[in-house]
């Protein structure tokens, strides 16, 4: 079955974004290895602090690549939707090596502005030139699903912020090496941290939302309560849910009060393909008389409160 992204954009190839992973990882490793080696053989505790850095993109990309494989787990009688969570785990983790990894670049721009040490500008760009082929490549890697997966974008953003770091680096390189003006580098790592802060806000806002089981960025729930409540058999809805499963899947749970019970399979089937339109690929609808009284409490509205209330539709 094809799974929708709750902004109706197809899934993502999960064989290609394996693959993507794998080759990100391998030459993200290859890099940091020869920026530490470089970093030790000239002595540049800036080099050595970058493939510190570096080394976090890695774990990142090796974290990612995890939960694609546990989002691919059959489900268990302990785990009814198997581990796709995982994806939206991950992707939060990812937001947050990303906060920290600017706090770590803000931290040490701010100390060299205080303490200014001398710097081979010229090493500095040859590395940083490196790192910007590795960088952008990797990052090209995962542009096309960037959109498709917030997983996937937290991977991307992580390797479009080295990209960004090593463009820093490489301009600061070249400064120093003709100018001498090592104040330079600080200067560049602090706007560089900023920007990356910035684009690294909506992934840790969307990712939390969904970590808490918000509705998906993209689902308009009153657009949702008016598909459903005009079908012409449908009277009212209410204990209106929508939630992520996964960072690509997403689910709704609602009770349905229908005139004709005799008419049940062809309103789920309307309202189901209705929804898969919205990007909503996994509804459970509980049908229901308008005679019936609502089972259960209303667990978003106090105890006088009418569940059948229209004012009341998501609940």
């Amino acid at each position: 079955m094809e799974h929708h992204h709750h902004h109706t954009h197809p899934a993502p190839d999960l064989q290609k974004l394996n693959r993507s992973f794998i080759i990100g990882i391998v030459l993200n490793v290859a890099f940091v290895l020869a920026e530490a080696c470089a970093g030790f053989y000239y002595d540049s505790l800036a080099l050595l602090s970058d493939a510190g850095h570096n080394l976090s993109d890695v774990v990142s990309l090796v974290l990612a690549l995890f939960a694609l494989r546990l989002s691919l787990a059959k489900p268990s009688l302990q785990y009814t939707y198997g581990y796709k969570k995982s994806t939206v785990l991950v992707s939060l983790l990812n937001a947050a090596i990303l906060f920290l990894a600017v706090a770590v670049i803000l931290y040490e721009s701010i100390d060299k502005l205080r303490h200014p040490a001398l710097l081979d500008g010229g090493a500095i760009a040859w590395v940083a030139a490196l790192g910007i082929v590795v960088n952008a490549f990797t990052a090209y890697l995962f542009f096309a699903d960037k959109s498709k997966d917030l997983n996937v974008k937290g991977a991307y953003l992580h390797m479009a912020a080295d990209t960004l770091v090593s463009v820093g680096v490489l301009v600061s390189g070249i400064v120093i090496q003709y100018t001498g003006w090592n104040v330079i580098d600080p200067i560049i790592g602090i706007v560089v941290g900023l920007v990356i802060l910035y684009s690294t806000w909506h992934l840790l806002q969307e990712s939390l939302r969904l970590a808490l089981d918000g509705v998906p960025e993209g689902i308009d729930m009153q657009r949702v309560e008016q598909i459903l409540s005009s079908d012409p058999d449908v009277v009212n809805v209410h204990h209106l849910h929508v939630w992520a499963i996964s960072t690509t899947q997403t689910a709704l749970t609602a009770h349905v009060v229908v005139d004709d019970m005799g008419r049940m399979p062809e309103v789920k089937h309307r309202l189901k393909h209705a929804l898969r339109n919205l990007g909503i690929e996994h509804a459970t609808f509980e049908l229901e008389l308008k005679e019936e009284h609502c089972d259960g409490h209303c667990d978003c509205c106090d105890e006088h409160t009418d569940c059948d209330d229209d004012t009341q539709p998501y609940l």
